[in-house]
């Protein structure tokens, strides 16, 4: 499996953002890890139209595309630095099912009415998430087809 962005794509990315201290101080080994891990995430998603060669490694490109869209460059950046700094989504994931958290006087109060999508989907970062949002099938709709 090929990940979404290189090494060079992440540092030129990661020159165009502010608080990214947890690209800085990683180690190649650990981008790597965590562009890995992001690709690896995003590739679990239920994504519109169809992969461009049937025997592609990864999602993306689809249908018509020859390339990965930068949207999905981009998201896989996003949630590759979250990971870096320290974003644990099994974590986040077993916590949404806390209401409330105490520590001597002081408590929150969550509502977990509706969940974070993105963290039910298994995608680190809220801004990977708005980029992967227009390529994702519509989980609420579904076909119907005639067979002769």
């Amino acid at each position: 499996m090929a990940n979404y962005m290189t090494l060079a794509e992440f540092a030129t990315w990661a020159t165009t953002r502010l608080n990214v201290e947890a690209y800085t101080i990683a180690t190649d080994a650990q981008r790597t890890a965590s562009l890995t891990m992001a690709t690896e995430a995003i590739d679990r998603l239920n994504y519109l139209g169809e992969m461009t060669d049937s025997d592609q490694a990864n999602q993306f490109p689809r249908d018509a595309d020859t390339a990965v869209p930068s949207d999905i460059k981009k998201a896989c950046a996003e949630v590759a630095l979250a990971l870096l700094d320290g974003f644990d989504i099994e974590l986040e994931f077993e916590q949404l099912n806390m209401v409330s958290q105490g520590y001597a006087n002081v408590r929150s109060t969550y509502d977990r009415t509706t969940p974070p999508p993105h963290i039910v989907a298994g995608i680190a970062s809220s801004v990977a998430w708005r980029y992967l949002l227009p390529y994702l099938r519509d989980v609420n709709t579904f076909a119907i087809y005639r067979v002769s």
